[in-house]
Protein backbone atom coordinates (compact mmCIF):
# COMPACT_ATOMS: atom_id res chain seq x y z
CA UNK A 1 0.00 0.00 0.00
CA UNK A 2 1.14 3.55 -0.79
CA UNK A 3 2.75 5.14 2.28
CA UNK A 4 2.48 8.62 1.17
CA UNK A 5 -0.92 8.82 -0.59
CA UNK A 6 -3.70 8.69 2.68
CA UNK A 7 -6.58 7.97 0.49
CA UNK A 8 -4.64 4.49 0.69
CA UNK A 9 -7.29 1.77 3.24
CA UNK A 10 -10.35 4.61 2.60
CA UNK A 11 -13.40 2.42 2.94
CA UNK A 12 -15.75 5.59 3.52
CA UNK A 13 -16.73 7.44 -0.01
CA UNK A 14 -18.48 10.94 -0.60
CA UNK A 15 -19.66 11.82 -3.88
CA UNK A 16 -21.85 14.16 -5.85
CA UNK A 17 -25.23 12.76 -6.92
CA UNK A 18 -24.88 14.60 -10.06
CA UNK A 19 -20.99 13.97 -10.90
CA UNK A 20 -21.22 10.46 -9.06
CA UNK A 21 -17.50 9.85 -11.59
CA UNK A 22 -14.98 10.84 -9.04
CA UNK A 23 -15.58 10.96 -4.83
CA UNK A 24 -14.95 14.41 -3.41
CA UNK A 25 -13.15 12.87 -0.75
CA UNK A 26 -13.37 9.69 1.55
CA UNK A 27 -11.77 8.67 4.57
CA UNK A 28 -10.55 4.71 6.45
CA UNK A 29 -13.64 4.41 9.43
CA UNK A 30 -12.22 3.32 12.53
CA UNK A 31 -14.37 3.26 16.29
CA UNK A 32 -16.69 6.35 17.47
CA UNK A 33 -17.41 7.42 14.09
CA UNK A 34 -20.99 8.03 13.70
CA UNK A 35 -23.61 9.52 10.78
CA UNK A 36 -23.70 12.80 12.45
CA UNK A 37 -19.22 12.65 11.62
CA UNK A 38 -20.34 11.69 8.15
CA UNK A 39 -22.63 14.85 7.78
CA UNK A 40 -20.01 17.49 9.74
CA UNK A 41 -17.03 15.53 7.71
CA UNK A 42 -19.16 16.34 4.72
CA UNK A 43 -19.60 19.65 5.67
CA UNK A 44 -15.95 20.97 5.95
CA UNK A 45 -14.50 19.41 2.75
CA UNK A 46 -17.94 20.46 0.54
CA UNK A 47 -19.39 23.82 0.19
CA UNK A 48 -23.16 23.44 -0.37
CA UNK A 49 -25.22 26.13 -1.90
CA UNK A 50 -28.96 24.60 -1.35
CA UNK A 51 -30.41 22.24 1.09
CA UNK A 52 -29.33 18.57 1.08
CA UNK A 53 -29.16 15.40 1.82
CA UNK A 54 -26.95 12.02 2.09
CA UNK A 55 -28.28 8.92 0.65
CA UNK A 56 -26.43 6.04 1.26
CA UNK A 57 -25.14 4.03 -2.10
CA UNK A 58 -25.49 0.73 -0.79
CA UNK A 59 -29.15 1.35 -1.88
CA UNK A 60 -28.91 4.36 -4.28
CA UNK A 61 -32.29 4.69 -6.15
CA UNK A 62 -34.61 3.72 -2.88
CA UNK A 63 -34.53 7.20 -1.51
CA UNK A 64 -32.22 5.96 2.21
CA UNK A 65 -31.61 9.05 3.77
CA UNK A 66 -28.75 8.85 6.62
CA UNK A 67 -29.91 11.40 9.11
CA UNK A 68 -27.16 13.05 11.00
CA UNK A 69 -27.57 11.21 14.16
CA UNK A 70 -25.60 8.74 16.58
CA UNK A 71 -25.24 6.08 14.52
CA UNK A 72 -22.77 3.63 13.87
CA UNK A 73 -21.40 4.78 10.86
CA UNK A 74 -21.14 2.00 7.99
CA UNK A 75 -18.41 1.24 5.11
CA UNK A 76 -19.36 2.44 1.51
CA UNK A 77 -20.16 5.20 -0.94
CA UNK A 78 -22.32 8.04 -0.11
CA UNK A 79 -23.66 10.35 -2.42
CA UNK A 80 -24.76 14.16 -1.66
CA UNK A 81 -28.03 15.16 -2.97
CA UNK A 82 -29.21 19.26 -3.48
CA UNK A 83 -31.65 21.22 -5.51
CA UNK A 84 -28.23 23.37 -5.71
CA UNK A 85 -24.50 22.74 -6.55
CA UNK A 86 -21.59 21.39 -4.92
CA UNK A 87 -17.98 22.64 -4.80
CA UNK A 88 -15.34 21.67 -2.77
CA UNK A 89 -13.82 23.34 -0.47
CA UNK A 90 -10.78 25.17 -1.51
CA UNK A 91 -9.37 26.46 1.98
CA UNK A 92 -5.39 26.00 2.24
CA UNK A 93 -3.68 23.70 4.62
CA UNK A 94 -1.02 24.04 6.63
CA UNK A 95 1.91 21.78 5.58
CA UNK A 96 2.58 19.36 8.11
CA UNK A 97 5.60 20.54 10.38
CA UNK A 98 9.41 18.97 9.47
CA UNK A 99 10.00 18.55 12.81
CA UNK A 100 8.70 18.01 15.99
CA UNK A 101 7.42 20.96 18.43
CA UNK A 102 8.81 19.07 20.89
CA UNK A 103 12.18 19.79 19.43
CA UNK A 104 12.22 23.17 19.65
CA UNK A 105 9.55 24.17 22.22
CA UNK A 106 10.36 26.53 25.26
CA UNK A 107 11.48 24.86 28.19
CA UNK A 108 8.27 27.25 30.16
CA UNK A 109 6.07 25.59 28.00
CA UNK A 110 6.98 22.10 28.25
CA UNK A 111 7.05 22.33 31.89
CA UNK A 112 3.98 23.90 31.92
CA UNK A 113 1.98 21.38 29.96
CA UNK A 114 3.32 18.89 32.43
CA UNK A 115 2.52 20.14 35.63
CA UNK A 116 -1.14 20.87 34.17
CA UNK A 117 -1.68 16.92 32.72
CA UNK A 118 0.65 14.83 34.04
CA UNK A 119 -0.30 11.56 32.23
CA UNK A 120 -1.27 11.59 28.57
CA UNK A 121 -4.61 13.25 27.65
CA UNK A 122 -5.36 10.75 25.24
CA UNK A 123 -5.00 7.69 26.88
CA UNK A 124 -4.96 8.37 30.30
CA UNK A 125 -1.49 6.75 31.26
CA UNK A 126 0.58 8.82 33.76
CA UNK A 127 3.92 10.41 34.03
CA UNK A 128 5.81 9.57 36.96
CA UNK A 129 8.01 12.16 38.69
CA UNK A 130 11.24 10.16 37.98
CA UNK A 131 10.83 9.38 34.36
CA UNK A 132 9.08 11.34 32.08
CA UNK A 133 10.74 9.74 29.06
CA UNK A 134 7.79 8.71 26.32
CA UNK A 135 5.37 11.85 26.67
CA UNK A 136 5.75 15.31 25.21
CA UNK A 137 4.47 18.46 25.43
CA UNK A 138 2.45 19.07 21.92
CA UNK A 139 1.51 22.40 20.44
CA UNK A 140 -1.82 22.02 19.53
CA UNK A 141 -1.27 24.90 16.13
CA UNK A 142 2.15 24.11 15.48
CA UNK A 143 4.97 26.49 16.90
CA UNK A 144 7.03 26.19 13.73
CA UNK A 145 3.48 28.01 11.76
CA UNK A 146 4.16 31.37 14.24
CA UNK A 147 3.74 33.32 11.51
CA UNK A 148 0.06 32.32 10.57
CA UNK A 149 -0.86 32.59 13.77
CA UNK A 150 -0.13 36.05 14.21
CA UNK A 151 -1.52 36.63 10.58
CA UNK A 152 -4.97 35.59 11.84
CA UNK A 153 -4.48 37.01 15.35
CA UNK A 154 -5.22 33.45 16.98
CA UNK A 155 -3.96 35.51 20.36
CA UNK A 156 -7.53 36.54 20.70
CA UNK A 157 -8.13 33.29 21.36
CA UNK A 158 -5.53 33.28 24.22
CA UNK A 159 -6.89 34.32 27.86
CA UNK A 160 -3.53 32.94 30.33
CA UNK A 161 -0.49 34.53 28.16
CA UNK A 162 2.71 32.72 29.14
CA UNK A 163 5.78 35.04 30.81
CA UNK A 164 7.83 34.58 27.58
CA UNK A 165 7.75 33.06 24.30
CA UNK A 166 4.33 34.80 22.78
CA UNK A 167 0.63 33.86 23.14
CA UNK A 168 1.19 30.36 21.09
CA UNK A 169 3.63 28.75 23.84
CA UNK A 170 0.44 29.47 26.32
CA UNK A 171 -0.31 26.62 28.47
CA UNK A 172 -3.94 26.85 26.32
CA UNK A 173 -1.56 26.21 22.91
CA UNK A 174 -0.71 22.47 24.57
CA UNK A 175 -1.70 19.20 25.29
CA UNK A 176 1.15 16.16 27.27
CA UNK A 177 1.05 13.60 24.43
CA UNK A 178 2.88 9.93 24.58
CA UNK A 179 5.50 10.08 22.29
CA UNK A 180 3.52 8.07 19.71
CA UNK A 181 -0.07 9.94 20.13
CA UNK A 182 2.14 13.10 19.39
CA UNK A 183 3.70 11.49 16.01
CA UNK A 184 -0.16 10.98 14.94
CA UNK A 185 -1.09 14.33 16.31
CA UNK A 186 1.14 16.71 14.42
CA UNK A 187 0.52 14.32 11.27
CA UNK A 188 -3.07 15.06 11.56
CA UNK A 189 -3.57 11.11 11.67
CA UNK A 190 -6.09 12.02 14.40
CA UNK A 191 -7.89 14.75 15.92
CA UNK A 192 -10.31 16.04 19.05
CA UNK A 193 -13.37 17.25 18.18
CA UNK A 194 -14.14 19.31 21.14
CA UNK A 195 -17.76 20.21 19.88
CA UNK A 196 -18.67 16.49 19.96
CA UNK A 197 -17.75 15.48 23.90
CA UNK A 198 -14.26 15.65 23.07
CA UNK A 199 -14.47 12.81 20.83
CA UNK A 200 -11.12 11.25 19.36
CA UNK A 201 -11.44 10.72 15.29
CA UNK A 202 -8.47 8.86 13.96
CA UNK A 203 -8.00 9.01 9.92
CA UNK A 204 -5.40 5.90 9.87
CA UNK A 205 -6.02 2.61 11.19
CA UNK A 206 -6.20 2.93 14.68
CA UNK A 207 -3.24 0.65 15.68
CA UNK A 208 -3.47 2.44 19.13
CA UNK A 209 -6.36 1.43 20.52
CA UNK A 210 -7.46 5.65 20.69
CA UNK A 211 -10.71 5.87 18.52
CA UNK A 212 -13.58 7.15 19.68
CA UNK A 213 -12.27 7.69 23.30
CA UNK A 214 -13.20 10.71 25.06
CA UNK A 215 -11.00 13.19 26.93
CA UNK A 216 -11.28 12.57 30.36
CA UNK A 217 -13.39 15.06 32.38
CA UNK A 218 -11.05 16.29 34.81
CA UNK A 219 -9.22 17.61 31.90
CA UNK A 220 -11.55 19.46 30.54
CA UNK A 221 -12.76 20.78 33.39
CA UNK A 222 -9.47 22.20 33.80
CA UNK A 223 -9.62 26.04 33.65
CA UNK A 224 -6.24 26.10 32.29
CA UNK A 225 -6.97 23.23 29.48
CA UNK A 226 -6.95 23.84 25.71
CA UNK A 227 -8.87 26.88 24.46
CA UNK A 228 -12.41 24.49 21.72
CA UNK A 229 -10.94 27.31 19.32
CA UNK A 230 -7.63 26.00 19.19
CA UNK A 231 -8.83 22.09 19.29
CA UNK A 232 -11.52 22.57 16.64
CA UNK A 233 -8.56 24.39 14.19
CA UNK A 234 -6.59 21.23 14.82
CA UNK A 235 -9.70 18.83 13.93
CA UNK A 236 -10.28 20.93 11.13
CA UNK A 237 -7.10 20.67 9.59
CA UNK A 238 -7.31 16.98 10.17
CA UNK A 239 -10.41 16.77 8.26
CA UNK A 240 -9.06 18.43 5.23
CA UNK A 241 -5.44 17.22 5.04
CA UNK A 242 -7.07 13.42 5.22
CA UNK A 243 -10.54 13.21 3.81
CA UNK A 244 -10.58 15.80 0.51
CA UNK A 245 -10.29 14.68 -2.57
CA UNK A 246 -6.84 12.14 -2.64
CA UNK A 247 -5.81 13.97 0.41
CA UNK A 248 -3.02 16.13 0.98
CA UNK A 249 0.69 14.52 0.42
CA UNK A 250 2.95 12.57 3.42
CA UNK A 251 5.90 14.41 4.30
CA UNK A 252 8.67 11.95 3.89
CA UNK A 253 9.71 12.85 7.57
CA UNK A 254 6.32 11.20 8.18
CA UNK A 255 6.53 7.89 6.38
CA UNK A 256 10.24 7.49 7.72
CA UNK A 257 8.82 8.00 11.54
CA UNK A 258 6.78 4.76 11.56
CA UNK A 259 3.50 6.02 11.13
CA UNK A 260 1.62 3.26 9.67
CA UNK A 261 -0.45 4.06 6.48
CA UNK A 262 -1.72 0.69 6.07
Amino acid sequence: MDVTNRSSGRNVFIYDADNPAEPLGGFVLTAGMTNADLHLIMGMVCVLYSNYYIMDGLVYGTNKRIPSDGEELQPGKYYVLTNGYITVNEEPCLPQPVAADSETCPAPFRDAIRERDRRCAITGEGVTSSDRSGFEAAHIFPLSHEDHWNKNNFNRWITIPPAHGGPINSVQNGILLRSDIHELFRNYDMSINPRDNYKVICFRPDEKGIAGKHLDKQFVGDPRRPVDDLLWWHFRQAVLVNVRGDGEPISKSHTESGVSSS
